[in-house]
């Protein structure tokens, strides 16, 4: 098998986009965790369902992004390029979904418990991927 072949081959090439949704999913999750109040992992271990949801839901967001990018471009970089552009988007509209609510905290809600905003986080991401996907061409 040439050098060539080799690289082209859906085992491999599998396996690199895998790797490096992988390493980005994990660039994705410090950021979020950053810019919420609280700690996710913290309080998912803590059994806050709610923070669940919400980093569960960005999860699936960015995972789900990458996958329409994945299908739609031949390079890695304009993979990589458009899967964290699709990031982007979604902490941008988890940002305007706490600035579209101002009877309540969104972070403090969910901090909370509160399983209510949890699921809306949730929702958000989810449905918000699949408009950022369709997008990608």
């Amino acid at each position: 098998m040439s050098e060539t072949g080799f690289w082209t081959h859906p085992l491999v090439e599998t396996a690199g986009y895998f790797s490096v949704v992988v390493l980005c999913l994990i660039v994705s999750m410090v950021i979020f965790e950053i810019i919420t109040k609280y700690k996710n992992w913290e309080e998912i271990k803590k059994g806050n369902v709610a923070v669940a949801m919400a980093t569960g839901g960005k999860i699936f967001g960015v995972t789900n992004i990458f996958r329409f990018s994945i299908e739609q471009h031949n390079s890695l970089l304009q993979m990589i390029g458009w899967g964290l552009y699709g990031f982007a988007l979604l902490i941008f509209a988890y940002v305007l979904f706490e600035f579209l609510t101002p009877k309540f905290n969104v972070d403090d809600e969910i901090e909370q418990d509160n399983r209510s905003v949890g699921f809306i986080s949730m929702t958000i991401s989810v449905g918000l991927s699949y408009v950022v996907g369709a997008s990608i061409s």
